[in-house]
């Protein structure tokens, strides 16, 4: 099951259930776990720098508890206020990340006719969850590791 959820490489822009978002969820702490290995083992900061002109990418670890991992992954820009920070929530026994650092707002306005009928909350959790989906698979393209294995 794992390889097959390695294999999936888009979500569709919009979610069809909350079990596709359990699934977002499932797939980014397999990304998650390609970038870093055994998450509970990360130091409490690791950067990943790349051999070119990369940007060089953090993982801060906040939180350790025996179930959950709390963690911001961030580029290292030089301007720390224009830093992508996103929080996520890693949950050990169930094998999901969830990004809980972002709120969506979501009114009327910027509510696609095609999401009318789709809850509110489901797709703020989607559009948060398939940022990081696309982010750690992108970061994982570029050869970012964390920590960096020297050698």
């Amino acid at each position: 099951m794992i390889i097959e959820k390695q294999k999936q490489s888009v979500f569709a822009p919009r979610p069809q259930s909350f079990a596709d978002l359990m699934e977002m969820y499932e797939v980014n702490y397999i990304h998650l776990r390609l970038l870093c290995g055994d998450i509970r083992t990360l130091p409490d900061e690791s950067i990943s720098t790349l051999p070119s002109d990369g940007i060089p990418v953090l993982i801060k670890i906040l939180e350790r508890t025996r179930h959950t991992t709390i963690l911001i992954i961030t580029y290292l820009f030089d301007e720390e206020e224009k830093r992508p920070d996103l929080k996520v929530q890693i949950y050990h026994d169930s094998r999901q990340a969830d990004v809980i650092s972002r709120h969506c707002r979501l009114t009327k306005k910027n509510i696609r006719a095609w999401e009318q009928n789709t809850d509110s909350v489901l797709l703020c959790r989607w559009r948060l969850n398939r940022f990081l989906f696309k982010w750690t698979k992108y970061l994982h393209r570029q050869g970012h590791r964390f920590p960096q294995q020297d050698g």
